[in-house]
């Protein structure tokens, strides 16, 4: 884990800019995207069979209404 130790006289953009370049040598931030963004293999067959499921009733819905004119 990425952490500095103050020094007395350093301020707190200084300390905080050390502290940023820390954590990009060390690939934390890039690394929590990665992480919040990852879908298992059953989320993403979850929402393909949402999608699935929302594109065939729209489907019946849109033929429905189709039949209902004629």
């Amino acid at each position: 884990m990425p952490g500095i130790v103050l020094r007395s006289d350093d301020n707190f953009d200084a300390s905080y800019r050390r502290f940023k370049k820390q954590t990009d040598r060390n690939l934390i931030v890039t690394e929590a995207r990665a992480r919040r963004f990852h879908e298992t293999k059953t989320d993403k067959r979850k929402k393909f069979l949402i999608a699935s499921r929302k594109k065939m009733l729209k489907r019946l819905y849109m033929m429905r209404r189709y039949e209902s004119r004629l």
